[in-house]
């Protein structure tokens, strides 16, 4: 898929309902995902009569924005030609473009235009017969698993990849907004990675960059945040969602942290490379020594730079006759001294 080692982790820029309506703002929110260089933006696809009743009520972050969960949804919709719009506009500018289908007809279109996964939201992880319809799309599914246990989360993989599909990544997130510290469980980024061999994300629900910073240290290949270009827009998503300055630093700490991870490997980095000599120690004449003298403690110091034989080899070169003069503090080389040392 678009997922490769070079732009781990995957960062997306989730405007979800964020344009509050608007194309204009949508656009503008591409934008500041753009400068930002984030991997992808995402948005939510929808119509409000396909995914809430009339009786839905609000979640408590919501409770200023309408009188029910369907008049709210109804004033964030934009209409599907919309979305191709903007998919085109985020493409052009080499983003890719994702969306959340929130319904049948939603998932159908974002599929007639191409989008490269289906990421499906935390509140479908129990709704099996639309995973079942979306793992029919043969596309690769990103899969929030907000507000569910690891058993609801396995019955949906089941599910998905017994319907057909190959290709699922998991997103780990607290379905809250802003989403408390204490109950980020970071942790179980590893837990679900090890419990489904899938990979694993972080859908950042948090204020500030810490947990995103954790999670990508955790391994979370993809990570997910709300952008918002004023948190004190009205909507019900903007509050919890970082602005354009806010996101540089967010994206440019990611990167970051990953770069600071490194191979693992124990080894001389390649800056550490010119500062050995300068650093360790090497074997030198304590004083002015002269070709034919037999080397004893008191003629030999340990110090930088480390040009002369390693300390480790103190021992060795003892009792060792000079074949040639040294001044003082000049590294003794295995060339100064007979050639009869074993130091395997």
């Amino acid at each position: 898929m678009f997922l490769d080692d070079k732009n781990k982790p995957f960062i997306i820029a989730e405007i979800g309902v964020n344009h509050n309506g608007s194309v204009e703002i949508a656009k503008k929110l591409i934008d500041v995902a753009y400068e930002a260089k984030v991997d992808a933006v995402k948005f939510q696809t929808f119509k409000a009569w396909e995914c809430a009743s009339k009786f839905a009520d609000l979640a408590r972050y919501q409770k200023d924005e309408a009188e029910n969960q369907y008049k709210l949804l109804e004033n964030l919709e934009l209409d599907f030609a919309d979305f191709a719009d903007l998919k085109e506009y985020a493409e052009s500018l080499g983003l890719v473009f994702l969306s959340t289908p929130d319904g049948q007809k939603s998932l159908d279109f974002l599929c007639d235009i191409g989008v490269k996964a289906i990421k499906i939201a935390s509140g479908e992880l129990t709704n099996l017969p639309f995973l079942t319809t979306i793992a029919f799309k043969k596309l690769p599914v990103i899969l929030s698993t907000g507000i569910g246990t690891l058993g609801e989360v396995e019955e949906a993989v089941k599910t998905l990849k017994l319907a057909g599909a190959s290709d699922i990544m998991l997103l780990h997130c607290t379905t809250e907004y802003p989403a408390p510290l204490e109950e980020c469980n970071l942790k179980a980024i590893q837990t679900m990675e090890k419990a489904f061999q899938l990979p694993v994300g972080f859908s950042d629900h948090t204020l500030g960059s810490e947990a995103a910073i954790i999670a990508a240290t955790l391994g979370a290949v993809i990570i997910e945040k709300h952008i918002t270009l004023d948190k004190r827009m009205k909507g019900p998503d903007h509050a919890a969602s970082i602005e354009p300055k806010e996101l540089k630093t967010y994206v440019d700490s990611i990167r970051n942290a990953v770069k600071m991870l490194g191979t693992g490997i124990k080894e001389p980095t390649q800056s550490e490379l010119k500062n050995i000599p300068l650093v360790r120690r090497g074997i030198v004449a304590s004083k002015a020594l002269k070709k034919g003298e037999i080397l004893t403690g008191d003629k030999i110091a340990i110090k930088r730079p480390a040009k002369g034989i390693e300390p480790k080899y103190l021992m060795q070169i003892f009792e060792k006759r000079l074949i040639r003069d040294l001044k003082e503090d000049e590294p003794i080389t295995w060339n100064d001294i007979e050639n009869d040392i074993n130091i395997s």
